[in-house]
C-alpha cells in the first residue's frame, strides 16, 4: 500500500479526500491542528514549528503527499496567521520531505484567487496573478516558494477555485445560504451581490486530487474548476427552485470586501488533458445533497 500524508485531514477536504485515498488502496496518514485526533494514522501537528512538522514526516515516511492545511477563510482577521500558516507552513513541510526522501508525488494546494481582478473572462494558468487580498498573495508566496525544493521534490500546484459540500463551515458563501433556505429564514444577510463564481463540488475536487498522485500523472499547475460561472443571483434563484421558499436579502456593509474579486471562472483544458476527464457535478445536485444531509 502506498502511505500517503495529508495535511488538514480533518478540515472539510481533507475528510473526502482521505476517505477517496482510502477506496482507491492508500493507506491514509494526516496531521491535524488543535484538535485531539480522530484515528491512531493522525498525527497532531503545528506546521508552524518545523521540528514537529520533520517529526511526522520522518515517523510517516511518506510516499505521496497532499498539502491541505492552510487558513483558507478570505476574510480571516489575523494577517499574520495567514502567512505563518500558508507560507511558512508550507516551507517547513516542503523541507522535511526533501530531507526524508523517498517522495514520489506532492500535490500543494494553492487558490483561484490568486489570479485577482483580471481581464480574462476564462482564466488558464497562464494568466498573470493579481492577487487582491492577503489571502491570495499568502498562496502565490507559497507558490513561489515552492520552486526552490522543484529539483528535490516531484511538486504539483493546484489552483482550486470555489468548490463546497456537505460538512463545509457556514462562513463561506453557499453553506451560508443553503442554511437559511433549509430553516426557511425570512432574510438573509450578505456581502457584495455582483459576484460570479466558478463552483464545483468537493467530490469531483478529491477526485482530481487523487488522480494528480499516479504515478504517471504529470507535474506542474492546475486549475481545479468546472469551468462554468454563477452569479450570486443564479444561486439564490436555484434555490429558491430547489426549496419553494423565498428570502429577503439584505446587504450588510459589515460583509462587503473592500478588494473582491468580481468574477472567477476557470478553465480545465489543462487539468483534463493530464488525467482525463472528471465529470463534473451540477451545482444544482450539489446544493440538493447539502440541503438533504
Amino acid at each position: 500500500m502506498t502511505r500517503a500524508l495529508i495535511t488538514g485531514i480533518e478540515g472539510f477536504t481533507g475528510h473526502y479526500l482521505a476517505q477517496t485515498l482510502r477506496e482507491a488502496g492508500y493507506e491514509v496518514f494526516g496531521t491535524c491542528h488543535g484538535a485531539a485526533p480522530a484515528g491512531p494514522h493522525v498525527h497532531p501537528c503545528d506546521l508552524r514549528d518545523a521540528a514537529q512538522v520533520a517529526r511526522v514526516v520522518e515517523s510517516v515516511r511518506p510516499e505521496v503527499v497532499v498539502h491541505l492545511a492552510a487558513i483558507s477563510f478570505v476574510a480571516h482577521g489575523n494577517v499574520e496567521d495567514i502567512y505563518l500558516a500558508n507560507v511558512v507552513g508550507a516551507r517547513h513541510l516542503l523541507d522535511a520531505l526533501a530531507r526524508q526522501g523517498g517522495v514520489h508525488k506532492v500535490v500543494l494546494a494553492s487558490s483561484a484567487n490568486i489570479y485577482g481582478n483580471s481581464d480574462a473572462k476564462v482564466l488558464d494558468e497562464t494568466v498573470p496573478p493579481a492577487p487582491a487580498n492577503d489571502y491570495a498573495v499568502s498562496k502565490l508566496a507559497m507558490e513561489y516558494m515552492a520552486r526552490l525544493w522543484a529539483e528535490q521534490l516531484p511538486l504539483t500546484i493546484v489552483r482550486p477555485f470555489n468548490y463546497t459540500g456537505v460538512g463545509q463551515s457556514e462562513r463561506f458563501l453557499l453553506p451560508k445560504i443553503v442554511s437559511h433556505f433549509r430553516r426557511r429564514d425570512a432574510v438573509i444577510e450578505l456581502g457584495n451581490l455582483d459576484v460570479v463564481r466558478d463552483f464545483s463540488d468537493v467530490r469531483m475536487v478529491v477526485e482530481c486530487y487523487r488522480r494528480l498522485l499516479a504515478p504517471d500523472a504529470l507535474t506542474g499547475t492546475f486549475n481545479v474548476c468546472s469551468g462554468v460561472g454563477h452569479s450570486l443571483q443564479d444561486m439564490l434563484a436555484l434555490m429558491r427552485q430547489l426549496t419553494g421558499h423565498d428570502i429577503k436579502v439584505r446587504v450588510n456593509p459589515a460583509f462587503v470586501r473592500a478588494n473582491e474579486v468580481h468574477t472567477l471562472i476557470g478553465s480545465r483544458a489543462r487539468l483534463d488533458a493530464a488525467i482525463g476527464v472528471v465529470p463534473s457535478i451540477p451545482l444544482a445536485d450539489t446544493l440538493r445533497w447539502m440541503l438533504e444531509a
